[in-house]
């Protein structure tokens, strides 16, 4: 492929936060944040391959080693895609907490696909760097598009295939906005994930097959009383908040400080909440964090609009 490398020899790209699942929608849905997220900085060196220079904020727990890194790999996948050979070197600047639900290991791999691609000269198109941070993500957490695709894209994504790839990006309800609490322990998505069932009564699968179609009329008309109706879910989420202390408890104070619907967030053990607008969703927020507070957990609660960008040049 024919490139023409961009004039700065180091680019600095950032990947949002993501929220998972959105209840009822297990690997098939999910919408970026705002912030917070992860930076990578992009660096074209004379060596070949990928390397990883420096991490922060990880408090030592991620490997320097690019083959065993979302980072890394993601950009060596980029790099692959666009057939160029070259040396990148990359910093990670972690914003996310690992294992919060919050799709930390996503953000990664996104910022750094699209970073390494800003720095030889964006060759290829955004969508083009799904592929990379799929099989960044697939290394670590399983072959999922429900945190990696909101986290490159923005806005909220429905995942019909992974393989074949087939992503349809949903409208978001003006003015719709998440509120999330993250409490200060880490839930692995392995263990998230091994107490899933392996088998759903019919009955259940008809109803939330019927929320999540459903939920998408609701984003298409932006009836959100249709779409307050529609976050529970009666498979993934009632085994993984066993899991998750006070969870239920925190899901129960987000109605009752007017969430339009509240869930576990991708594995956990961050919780969401749909609201109205964005002072309701701090409303909620505060709301959500002293049941955990009471619970003894220490809390990071975010506020964001529920149609922000995903990866960006810082």
């Amino acid at each position: 492929m024919n490139v023409s490398f961009s004039h700065d020899n180091k680019v600095t790209a950032f990947a949002p936060a993501t929220v998972a699942n959105l209840g009822l929608g297990f690997d098939i849905l999910g919408l970026a944040l705002f912030e917070p997220g992860d930076k990578v900085t992009a660096r074209l060196t004379s060596a070949s391959g990928v390397t990883i220079r420096k991490i922060t904020g990880d408090d030592g727990k991620l490997s320097l080693d690019a083959s065993a890194n979302t980072a890394g790999i993601a950009a060596s996948e980029t790099l692959k895609k666009a057939g160029i050979e070259i040396g990148v070197e990359l910093v990670l600047e972690k914003g996310l907490p690992i294992g919060s639900g919050l799709g930390s290991s996503a953000a990664s791999a996104a910022a750094a696909a699209f970073a390494v691609n800003l720095v030889l000269g964006s060759p290829l198109r955004k969508p083009e760097l799904l592929g990379p941070c799929i099989e960044a993500e697939a290394a670590v957490s399983g072959r999922h598009a429900d945190n990696v695709a909101p986290s490159l894209l923005g806005g909220l994504i429905l995942i019909r295939t992974v393989e074949p790839l087939d992503l349809v990006r949903l409208p978001v309800p003006e003015d719709l906005a998440v509120a999330v609490v993250t409490p200060d322990f880490e839930l692995p998505t392995r263990m998230a994930r091994e107490v899933l069932p392996e088998s759903v009564p019919l009955k259940m699968l008809v109803r939330n097959t019927a929320n999540i179609a459903a939920l998408v009329s609701a984003c298409y008309s932006g009836d959100l009383a249709l779409m307050s109706r529609c976050v529970p879910d009666e498979v993934v989420t009632p085994v993984r908040a066993e899991l998750i202390p006070g969870s239920m408890d925190v899901i129960d104070a987000a109605i009752g400080a007017g969430a339009l619907g509240s869930s576990i967030s991708g594995a956990g053990p961050s919780i969401f909440a749909f609201c109205r607008s964005m002072d309701s969703a701090r409303h909620v927020a505060a709301s959500m964090a002293v049941v955990f507070e009471k619970h003894g957990y220490s809390i990071r609660s975010v506020v964001s609009s529920a149609n922000s960008p995903g990866a960006r040049r810082l």
